[in-house]
């Protein structure tokens, strides 16, 4: 199936994450149908979903984006993060439908404008929001997070054959004490173990990236260097 493939590459762009340097991605022909398996051997070989497009970054002279997944069954949660999750447990966790009503954007909006000005996705529109976060493999599900009645974080996640896929987790900024970043995190480790599959995928780890960086406090991690998963504990 993968050799079939119709692969494009970008013009050298801006790097989102590295100042100063320039990037180049690799796309899936975005009129070509994947189905779960074919996304899943892509995720297996360091591919990532954004909307529509199945992309992998291919840069000429950088490889600071490395693929990044938790063996699930093998984390061994730190102190700290403990602490985190004992902090959350009295939010309820829902899946939902869809999160195309007004109270989902408001948040998405809110979130980006405060903690994401200086990213690609700022300013946020609802036609940007849907594009990023929409179903269209029909693999997604949408999770909320309330305490009580406020909706305070969403969750977005692919199932795939091997594992969940962390797309985006967005949340209320007021709400930056109780780290709901790193509990949705945590939430989506116990979500993978729960139905049963191996790994947790998380994007891309980028060590001089401080938005990225944080990938690695979770250990055991295993990560896609030269066409091989190797376990970081």
């Amino acid at each position: 199936m993968l050799s079939s493939l119709k692969v494009y590459a970008t013009h050298p762009h801006k790097c989102s994450y590295i100042e100063g340097r320039e990037a180049t991605t690799l796309f899936i022909d975005p009129d070509t149908d994947i189905d779960q398996h074919a996304y899943s051997q892509l995720a297996d070989i360091g591919f990532r979903r954004s909307g529509s497009h199945v992309y992998r970054p291919h840069c000429k002279n950088c490889n600071a984006c490395v693929p990044a997944r938790i063996p699930v069954d093998l984390f061994k949660p730190k102190r700290s993060q403990r602490r985190i999750w004992n902090k959350n447990t009295d939010l309820q966790v829902s899946q939902v439908d869809d999160i195309g009503a007004d109270e989902f954007y408001r948040l998405y909006e809110r979130y980006i404008c405060e903690r994401h000005i200086d990213g690609d996705m700022y300013p946020p529109s609802r036609e940007q929001y849907h594009t990023f976060l929409s179903d269209d493999m029909g693999v997604t599900q949408f999770y909320s997070f309330r305490d009580g009645s406020k909706l305070v974080a969403v969750a977005v996640i692919d199932t795939m054959d091997k594992g969940l896929s962390a797309i985006y987790t967005y949340y209320d900024p007021d709400y930056h004490r109780r780290s709901l970043g790193s509990f949705a995190i945590l939430w989506q480790i116990e979500q993978t173990k729960h139905i049963k599959l191996p790994y947790l995928y998380l994007g891309y780890w980028i060590r001089n990236c401080r938005k990225m960086n944080y990938k690695v406090s979770y250990r055991p991690l295993e990560l896609f260097i030269d066409g091989r998963w190797l376990l970081l504990n």
